[in-house]
């Protein structure tokens, strides 16, 4: 064969790739979605190109109907780009069309939609572009203008649709001084237009963060402090023009991506574990983990898409009367709560009962998400001692000695009659006895008095299964910093709660108080002694974190604290099963094997 230039370069090319793999894996995949075109997939260049330019390995994501790929394939990129392209058909957003409308492609359309909704539960962060930005504004509850001369009747419009270069920009926008357009690009810049559809209404979990001239909107973005940016313009085609005025935003994109990639990796090295939530309420209202429940925090699809591998879910029981009958009555609830959650896991293919720490992490081996049963209120036992001993064989890892008010066991911290100034009799032989048989004591709920009586009297440490910090937040359920040291001088570990009342006295908590608290028992109790109790479907949850869905959101903002994994392993669960393990070995009560799970 002619060795000619071409072949000469390819030869030299490949000669040079031969024997070198470089780590690739160590940079973020973005899957790009491609427009649907007389020959099927598509993709502009400027999409891919400043994509990789930005650092990141870009990836087509053809239209499919298989929701099982889709689903696949949201485990293996790290970033979502929505493209360009045509309109989006209005009868998928329970509108008819208008005259103006253009050409639409409804199975790109219904994919897309799906694709952007199920990334935003994912946080995988995501950019819109034109069109992208409408179906992202539309997939989280949003409206938009089918048309926008038709849909502003009389308004001086700018041209939103250009005939110059591609790469040329057109009209100004101005963008909100504290947006992410404005700190990538300046509050004022120049963009390119092709489009005739608009944004309308940015709806609950957006907001528009720039507007062209004439009122329209140029960019969107999460106003729940997640990486999703929206932009009306075509900033991929400025690249191709050798333009980098827009390579700010490819940048923030991936590296927000490159954020995204570190904290699933965590996730797949550590076991996460929240140590409480009250979502068995919700099991007599139809409730069930394997499906998508709009009233619930935490059920099988939010815990994957959160990344979180186990919970406690709890057998809460309101503080009521105690005679002998409402004591009974507590003991049969109680019974019917546990086993509730015991046949909702039975039936969830992708759940598991765990009864030992062993279990949990045989659970994440296979890829099944584990849940621990807990009781919320010693008012459970009544005052019969026996009940314990049956609680542990069936597989209840810690019992919260009391809920709001006082019973048999204790004083609570709230609405506390100060009845037996601690642990009363009865309550002492409830320690020992859950000392015996390997249950942990749980001290939320409690009052400080019970606090310390049960610290100098168990010979195992304790737990504070949904507390946070006082020193942050005056509230008497929360621990004092004495507290915390205390608890850390036993062994024990405090779990940091996402009850809004518990985190901030005035205005409205969010992540960035998770945090906060959690940095600060850490500082006060050591790395060894605190942990994450989210009390999920029992009044926890915050802006940002608001369901099991964005337990990879805390994740990401603890490493931006400095934490490092085996910090992180030590927080999301560790500590927890450390005190498991201790009480569960020193116990003389072993665990029903329960062989139908």
């Amino acid at each position: 064969m002619q060795m000619t230039i071409e072949n000469l370069d390819f030869n030299i090319a490949y000669s040079e790739t031969t024997g070198h793999f470089p780590n690739h894996t160590a940079r973020p995949v973005i899957g790009i979605s491609g427009n649907l075109g007389d020959r099927g997939c598509e993709l502009a260049e400027g999409y891919y190109r400043s994509v990789e330019v930005a650092g990141g390995i870009p990836v087509v994501i053809p239209v499919t109907d298989n929701r099982p790929l889709l689903l696949s394939l949201l485990d293996r990129i790290d970033g979502l780009l929505l493209s360009g392209g045509g309109d989006i058909n209005p009868l998928l957003l329970g509108e008819d069309p208008c005259p103006a409308l253009g050409s639409v492609t409804p199975e790109r359309d219904r994919m897309e939609l799906l694709l952007a909704r199920l990334a935003f539960d994912r946080q995988i962060p995501i950019l819109g572009i034109c069109r992208g930005m409408q179906v992202l504004t539309a997939a989280l509850g949003g409206r938009i203008h089918q048309d926008l001369a038709t849909a502003m009747p009389g308004a001086p419009l700018l041209k939103h649709s250009q005939q110059m270069a591609r790469g040329a920009a057109s009209h100004r926008v101005t963008a909100e001084a504290d947006s992410i357009v404005a700190q990538l690009l300046g509050t004022e810049f120049c963009v390119n237009s092709f489009h005739h559809q608009g944004v309308a209404d940015a709806g609950p979990l957006l907001r528009v963060t720039a507007r062209a001239a004439d009122g329209v909107a140029e960019a969107v973005e999460s106003n729940e402090m997640k990486s999703v940016v929206g932009v009306q313009w075509h900033p991929e085609c400025f690249l191709l023009e050798n333009d980098k005025t827009m390579m700010p935003l490819f940048r923030y994109f991936v590296e927000e991506a490159e954020k995204y990639r570190q904290v699933c990796e965590v996730h797949r090295q550590v076991l996460t574990l929240d140590s409480h939530c009250d979502t068995p309420m919700l099991f007599d209202r139809g409730y069930s983990p394997d499906r998508r429940d709009p009233r619930a925090l935490v059920d099988l699809h939010k815990m994957t898409e959160g990344r979180l591998d186990a919970v406690v879910m709890a057998a809460y029981l309101p503080q009521g009367g105690r005679s002998g009958l409402e004591l009974a009555a507590a003991t049969e609830r109680t019974d019917r709560i546990l086993a509730s959650v015991r046949q909702a896991v039975r039936q969830c293919h992708g759940l598991s009962l765990a009864l030992t720490p062993k279990a949990l992490f045989q659970a994440k081996t296979i890829g099944k998400k584990s849940v621990l049963l807990g009781i919320e209120n010693g008012y459970a036992i009544g005052r019969d001692l026996s009940n314990i001993e049956r609680y542990r064989y069936e597989g209840v890892v810690y019992m919260t000695l009391c809920h709001n008010g006082d019973n048999d066991i204790c004083d609570s911290a709230v609405r506390s009659q100060r009845e037996h100034g601690g642990l009363s009799d009865f309550g002492r032989s409830v320690v020992a006895e859950m000392n015996r048989t390997g249950m942990m004591v749980d001290l939320s709920h409690a009052s400080e008095e019970t606090f310390y009586d049960v610290l100098s009297l168990s010979c195992q440490p304790v737990i504070c299964s949904h507390s946070s910090s006082r020193a942050l937040c005056n509230h008497p359920r929360n621990l004092s910093d004495d507290q915390l040291r205390s608890l850390a001088a036993r062994g024990g570990v405090a779990q940091a709660t996402f009850y809004h009342g518990f985190l901030r006295e005035e205005g409205e908590a969010t992540v960035c108080d998770v945090v906060r608290h959690i940095m600060h028992m850490v500082e006060v109790a050591g790395i060894d002694h605190v942990g994450i109790g989210s009390d999920f479907d029992g009044d926890g949850g915050v802006l940002g974190l608001s369901s099991a869905a964005e337990m990879t959101r805390l994740t990401r903002m603890l490493m931006a604290e400095g934490l490092a994994v085996k910090h992180l392993r030590k927080l999301w669960g560790g500590n927890f099963i450390r005190v498991m393990s201790q009480v569960q070995f020193a116990g003389s009560v072993k665990n029903n094997t329960m062989n139908d799970f």
